[in-house]
């Protein structure tokens, strides 16, 4: 049986904030960047920790067991009330079964917030334990000023909302760390929009849960990932979200279709598809991807929000109760965490 959604406290300055790479770690240039993204943190009030498993410079930050320590004393902590890594990565899988889970589940929910590889863990939080998480900045991108119509991650992790988003109707880029390391600003490099698949109108009301399309597929089937189940123990319908990082559109194809076989759907209101870069294939496009895993399950779906690896970035809260509006001029979520 699904447990309970539970809200982690509001974060306020002067609250600890716990700094640990699940995955990546930080290593040559990039760490100037984190450098100087903790000491963002710490100049808005935030009491900012820094883990062992920060500073690595493999495949990830360090060995599997000693990383999945370290995030369960981080999240189990009644001292830490959000925990944020610096960014992503490739294997965050390899520790998933290694948090000390009945530990985590005695304890109080804390944020964890991050996206891409972070996904991996961020999605199993929410479906096995209730805890509410967040999809938003890595710390790397935390310092970058947030365009009208968006919030920063620490508004969501601050307060029960309801907290409105509307498309921003920018397209940016990051700056390279070799650039700048202390860049605030994203390098706007166009337009664009939400819209619905086929036109019209969309006013949908569920529980938000979804990540990358390329870590979340490797949780269907398993106990890591299993929103169908969470979806039948909620009072509503769920509402899944999805982006693609950087593989061609076949490789996403199959991906939603394992989503989709594993029950992802069976509950969903509607699908929110992230604005992406990843590249088409010869003989299908990525929006192709997603109508040939998802078009036949005849639900609404919503292309291009700020939610995935093309900034700015739209943070949402796994577990929040949201409700999605495009209809004219008319485009915003708004999340009520409770």
């Amino acid at each position: 049986m699904a447990r309970p959604l539970r809200f982690p406290a509001p974060l306020r300055p002067g609250d600890r904030v716990a700094v640990t790479a699940p995955s990546a770690g930080v290593e040559g240039p990039s760490a100037a960047r984190i450098d100087f993204c903790l000491d963002w943190l710490r100049g808005r009030g935030y009491d900012v920790v820094v883990g062992e498993c920060l500073y690595g410079d493999g495949l990830t930050s360090a060995p599997a067991e000693q990383r999945a320590a370290e995030l369960t004393r981080m999240l189990a902590d009644p001292a830490i009330h959000c925990v944020v890594p610096p960014w992503g990565g490739e294997t965050a899988i390899d520790m998933v079964d290694l948090l000390d889970w009945d530990a985590l589940a005695d304890a109080e929910p804390t944020w964890l917030v991050g996206y891409s590889d972070m996904s991996t863990v961020l999605v199993p939080l929410t479906t096995r334990l209730g805890w509410a998480t967040l999809h938003g900045d890595n710390l790397a991108d935390t310092p970058y000023a947030v365009p009208d119509g968006l919030l920063h991650w620490l508004d969501l992790a601050g307060g029960p909302g309801p907290f409105v988003q509307r498309d921003s109707g920018l397209v940016a880029e990051w700056v390279r760390f070799e650039e700048d390391v202390r860049a605030t600003e994203w390098r706007h490099v166009g337009e664009g929009g939400w819209e619905v698949e086929g036109g019209g109108r969309l006013d949908v009301t569920g529980r938000l849960v979804g990540g990358c399309a390329e870590t979340i597929a490797n949780l269907a089937g398993t106990p890591y990932g299993d929103v169908r189940a969470w979806a039948e123990g909620l009072d509503e319908p769920t509402i899944v979200y999805v982006e693609a990082c950087e593989e061609h559109a076949v490789n996403i194809c199959r991906y939603l279709h394992s989503l989709r076989l594993a029950g992802w759907f069976d509950r969903a209101a509607a699908v929110l598809v992230g604005r992406t870069n990843a590249p088409d294939h010869a003989d299908l496009t990525q929006r192709e991807a997603v109508l040939d895993a998802l078009g036949r399950l005849d639900l609404p779906i919503v292309w291009d929000l700020e939610i995935g690896h093309v900034p700015p970035h739209l943070p949402l809260v796994n577990g929040a109760l949201a409700r999605v509006a495009v209809d004219g001029d008319t485009r915003e979520i708004t999340q009520t965490l409770a």
